[in-house]
Order: C-alpha cells, then sequence, then structure tokens
C-alpha cells in the first residue's frame, strides 16, 4: 500500500482506510491560505514544508452557515451532524484516497466537487467517503473550497486593483485543485491525463463553470453533473438569459454588501475579522435573499455555462448528466391556470394543455400532481439535449427508488448517499435492493472515468442493464427500484425541452 509519498510542496503520510487496502490522504494543502491580503484573490501557491506531513484529519470546513446547529433542518438530519466540525478562512485542503501500491499505477482520477449551492457544504461530509470508488480502481480526490462571500466577493476596488482576477474565487479554487491534480496526482498512483471531475447541485454548478472555461482546457476528459441547479426556473422562459449575472452586478452587490459591514473599501475589509464577516454574509443573505455565486467575467468564465453550452462553447469532454425525480417540487398556491400563465407566460397554453392531457381530468391535486415536474428534472435534461445535439457523447440518468424514512421522496441530494454506496452511514432503514442500486450507481460512475462507457460487469460478474448514450429523442436509464431504460419521456417534460430548443433556434 502506498501510505507514504511526496507532493510539489513535501512528503505525505496518510493513514490505511477502514478497508485496509485503501490509504486516505486527509488535509492536504493545495493553496496557501486565503486569508489576510489574500482574501478575496486568486488562489496562490502552498508553501513548502520540512520532513513528512501526517495527513491523518481532514481541514477545515469553509466558512458558512455552520452546519447542524439546527436539528430540525432537512439536511441536518441526513448528514450535517456534527456542530462541532472545524471551520476557518484557512480551508484550502484536498483528500485523496488510493488503492495504488506505487507510483506508476496510473489509475483513473475523479476530483468531487461539493454541493450546497456554492454557500455551504465541504467535501468531507461523511456521505462523500471514497473508499468505495478506490476499492474499484479509482483515485479519488475530494476538495474544499471558498464559499458565500468570501468567495464570490466583486467590487470596483477589487475590479481596479487586480483585474486579472477580480472575482470568482471559489471557483478558481477549483481550478487551482484540478491543476494541482495534473502535476501531483501520480505520485498517489493516479493517471493526469484521465481525470473526471464531479459534482452534485452547487458542485455540479461549478462543474459546469469549470467545462466551459478556457482556463481549464486540458485538465479533464470527462465530468458528471448530478442535479445541477442552472436553467431550474420556468424553463420556456429561456433560463440561459439569466442564469449568470455579470461583472457589473456582482460589483454592486459586493457594494451593499460592505455598506452592510459598516466599511467603505476592500482594504477596510480584508482587516475584518473572519467570523465577523461570515456572521453578517449569513444574515445578508436571509434578509435581501440575494446570494453571491459565479459571475461572467471574460475571463475564467466568459458567457456563463447556460450560454456556453447553447452556443456549443465547451470543452472537449465526455459527460453524464444525473437528476431525481422529485428534487424541488413546485406547489403554488394560486390556481393552476393562474400559476402557469404568471409563470410560462407566452408557452403556457401548451404547458397547461399537456398538463391536462397527462393529468386526464382538470381537478387541481390531478393537474398539479400532473404538471408539478421538478424544473430541476427538466433543466438536467436540458443540458443532455443541447450537448447530444452539438454530438457530445452523454449519458442521462433519472434517479427515483422508494426512499424510506418520512416519505418525502426522491429529494434533492438523496442520490448521493448511492452513488458513493455509502448507505450504511445513513439513519434511512434502507433495505437489501438499494444496497444492490448503489453498489451499481458506483460501478456505472467508475466505468465512466475510466473509459467514458459507463457500462460494464457487476460485482458477480454478469453484466449490469445495458446504459445507452442519450438520443435527441430522449433517452434515460432509470435507477429506480431495479435499474432499466426510461419507457417514455414524461410529456409535460418533452414540452418544456421542445419549447427552450425552438427558443434557441435548435429545433
Amino acid at each position: 500500500m502506498l501510505r507514504e509519498t511526496f507532493t510539489e510542496n513535501g512528503r505525505v503520510r496518510g493513514v490505511a482506510g477502514v478497508n485496509a487496502r485503501i490509504t486516505v490522504y486527509k488535509g492536504i494543502p493545495y493553496a496557501a491560505p486565503p486569508v489576510g491580503d489574500l482574501r478575496w484573490r486568486a488562489p496562490q501557491p502552498a508553501a513548502n514544508w520540512d520532513g513528512v506531513r501526517e495527513c491523518y484529519d481532514y481541514g477545515p470546513i469553509a466558512m458558512q452557515n455552520r452546519p447542524g446547529t439546527d436539528p430540525n433542518a432537512f439536511y441536518s438530519k441526513e448528514w450535517h451532524v456534527d456542530p462541532e466540525i472545524p471551520m476557518s478562512e484557512d480551508c484550502l485542503y484536498l483528500n485523496v484516497w488510493t488503492p495504488a501500491n506505487s507510483t506508476d499505477e496510473k489509475l483513473p482520477v475523479m476530483m468531487w466537487i461539493h454541493g450546497g449551492g456554492m454557500q455551504e457544504g465541504y467535501g468531507h461530509e461523511q456521505e462523500f467517503n471514497g473508499e468505495n470508488f478506490a476499492k474499484r480502481g479509482i483515485v479519488l480526490v475530494s476538495i474544499t473550497y471558498r464559499l458565500n462571500v468570501f468567495a464570490f466577493m466583486a467590487h470596483k476596488g477589487l475590479t481596479e486593483a487586480q483585474p486579472g482576477d477580480p472575482c470568482n474565487f471559489g471557483l478558481l479554487d477549483c481550478v487551482a485543485a484540478m491543476k494541482w491534480i495534473k502535476r501531483n496526482i501520480a505520485n498517489f498512483g493516479g493517471d493526469p491525463d484521465n481525470v473526471t471531475i464531479f459534482g452534485q447541485s452547487g458542485g455540479a454548478d461549478a462543474t459546469l463553470f469549470l467545462i466551459t472555461s478556457p482556463m481549464t482546457v486540458g485538465l479533464c476528459r470527462r465530468a458528471i453533473t448530478m442535479s445541477s441547479g442552472f436553467n431550474a426556473s420556468r424553463i420556456p422562459k429561456g433560463v440561459f438569459d439569466t442564469e449568470t449575472h455579470d461583472l457589473a452586478y456582482g460589483e454592486e452587490l459586493g457594494k451593499a454588501f460592505l455598506d452592510y459591514l459598516g466599511v467603505s473599501s476592500i482594504e477596510e475589509a480584508r482587516k475584518l475579522d473572519a467570523d465577523y464577516i461570515n456572521d453578517k454574509q449569513v444574515k445578508f443573505r436571509a434578509e435581501t435573499f440575494k446570494f453571491m455565486t459565479g459571475l461572467v467575467d471574460g475571463i475564467f468564465c466568459v458567457k456563463g455555462p447556460g450560454r456556453a453550452l447553447a452556443a456549443n462553447e465547451v470543452n472537449d469532454v465526455d459527460v453524464m448528466v444525473t437528476c431525481t425525480r422529485d428534487e424541488f417540487p413546485v406547489d403554488p398556491r394560486e390556481p393552476f391556470e393562474e400559476w402557469a400563465k404568471r409563470e410560462f407566460g407566452d408557452y403556457a397554453d401548451g404547458y397547461i394543455k399537456v398538463s391536462k392531457y397527462k393529468a386526464g381530468n382538470d381537478s387541481r391535486e390531478d393537474l398539479l400532481r400532473a404538471a408539478n415536474f421538478s424544473s430541476m428534472h427538466a433543466s438536467n435534461r436540458l443540458t443532455a439535449e443541447i450537448l447530444t445535439k452539438y454530438g457530445h457523447k452523454v449519458y442521462f440518468s433519472l434517479f427515483d427508488p422508494y426512499i424510506p424514512g418520512d416519505g418525502v421522496g426522491a429529494f434533492h441530494s438523496c442520490d448521493l448517499w448511492f452513488a458513493f454506496e455509502t448507505l450504511a452511514a445513513c439513519w434511512r432503514p434502507f433495505d437489501g435492493h438499494h444496497y444492490d442500486l448503489a453498489r451499481k450507481m458506483c460501478n456505472y460512475f467508475s466505468n465512466f472515468a475510466r473509459t467514458g462507457n459507463p457500462n460494464g460487469n457487476d460485482a458477480d460478474g454478469t453484466p449490469m442493464p445495458e446504459w445507452r448514450p442519450y438520443i435527441e429523442t430522449g433517452r434515460a436509464i432509470e435507477f429506480g427500484d431495479e435499474v432499466k431504460q426510461e419507457e417514455y419521456m414524461d410529456p409535460v417534460i418533452r414540452y418544456v425541452l421542445d419549447a427552450n430548443l425552438k427558443y434557441y433556434g435548435l429545433k
């Protein structure tokens, strides 16, 4: 086992995983601490160290609304269970799970980008244990990156002082981690030329930013997006027009936040205590409902992921797109037709018609059940559809098994337990068929990272159900109580996709 190796900054020593065939390296710095004068700057190189660094403990999580403090919060029940977890502005660390016995094995590499809307979350949440990928011959890397105002502050003072990196610091952290992998992962038995980046929710959004950025060309071969939140407003309005703000918007929001802090310049703000800024950014979001996320800066982000997808300005990568059946369903309070006309504008009549067709009657309850698709489901389909139209090889899946415990359905993020095959750490009373599904999902993801094709044999040597690439008329594999090909596409989803494709001149 490769319990000790080296990085560009010094030697590191890992620890045996629960599976003793796996070595885990926790808390390796991939960039300098973004503190003091480095707050709101692009990540800088990590410092060298003498001797051997013992990588036995995870690094601190990024500054955020502290997880686990509200026991009644849905995701506190799910995985944010430790309110005492170390948290710091000094957070640019990554973790490596490797099955390698030597540095020359050239194993496929996967880099995990956690979700949380780019506001919260961390790369070593309990569902993200990388051992099950590693036992399949994958070198799994998870990263911590800056979030919320620490990651996405923009301000004219920043733009004038550092025009080469005025914003998007959290996403630049992800680029720095990708570059670290390119330079260092061979020392952990990984292949720097066979890297798959993948993320869920906000991490999937980050993944789309990365594969549409000129700064990441050649840094990965494949990408997996799980439940991206892009384009998740009412689809037929043409969500690509509104999904990424420009730098000027960010600068105005940054000015408002500095006023909220009680300071007038970036220099003053850099001198403030990180805990004070963190407390204020949590309250600022709650009061204004304005979130600082990625911006079109013309450097890292040229158009925004949605517009880049529509224009086929995507790096040369194979893509897997996944989402859950329910995600965040809509439950409008006003009458259905009023809601549809307000949300869908010129497309409302067609939307109402197809919803009534699906429902089979005009009762509000049945109409909502028919029409109340998750907009996130539709938007992820749209990503797959557009990439396929432009000739990219895309695999699409829909996650919809029975999730036991509280009757919330296949909710947003529940598929994480399955992709990482970590169900045993969950409180939910999963049974044998759930464990079978998790094993297969982790197999499919690992196979895709290895070759670009998710298909292969299960643990007993029998072929898993075939997962065929997406086609323009729609094709998905369903991860339900059994794994099977989708028999037909929901007509409401199909209507939404066609409306968007017409809007962009792609149909």
